[in-house]
């Protein structure tokens, strides 16, 4: 698919700032996204999506305008691998704020952060497809027919998965959740 963009025996017009610009704001939120439910890391998905647009303004010169979408996906799909490669496909989450709290005693806080880990470990080890579910619902708050539209799944697929995630949960957690 990659070498459909890139078209060499084509007149290509270069992407000009003001289209850089709106691809930028029409895109970066769907490809971080799309990174960070694959990836399960926030900080490398902004890094990731950053990349992707680098890569965009390096290459503006040789892309088919009307299959921009494809392209910035398949850049970002082809960072994310390397990046993950890199790392060995450990995932790491980002901490939430406020687990800091000064009247928190110190036992609290440690099995706050340990449960946190926990937490983590179990949505990195969930299966790509129930991860980017869950994700989806819970973090961005997506109904199962929003999520079932962006993933062209039907909506029943999309509870089967979560029904499987959240007994994932239940079994890997227990009664903490």
């Amino acid at each position: 698919m990659l070498l459909s963009l890139f078209r060499p025996d084509k007149k290509l017009e270069q992407l000009t700032d003001a289209e850089y610009h709106q691809a930028f704001k029409e895109f970066f939120k769907p490809i971080r996204s799309f990174v960070y439910y694959r990836c399960g890391d926030v900080d490398m998905a902004e890094d990731i999506t950053q990349d992707v647009f680098v890569k965009l303004w390096e290459t503006r010169d040789r892309i088919d305008k009307r299959t921009i979408k494809a392209y910035l996906y398949t850049i970002a799909q082809n960072v994310m691998i390397n990046q993950l490669k890199r790392q060995q496909l450990l995932y790491k989450f980002q901490k939430k704020p406020g687990l800091d709290r000064e009247y928190d005693s110190p036992e609290k806080l440690l099995q706050m952060s340990e449960y946190h880990d926990k937490i983590s470990q179990v949505i990195a080890a969930l299966p790509e497809g129930g991860r980017e579910v869950f994700l989806m619902n819970r973090m961005e708050d997506l109904t199962y027919v929003e999520i079932a539209e962006r993933l062209g799944l039907s909506v029943k697929a999309v509870e089967k998965r979560m029904s499987k995630v959240l007994r994932i949960l239940r079994e890997k957690l227990g009664t903490e959740l």
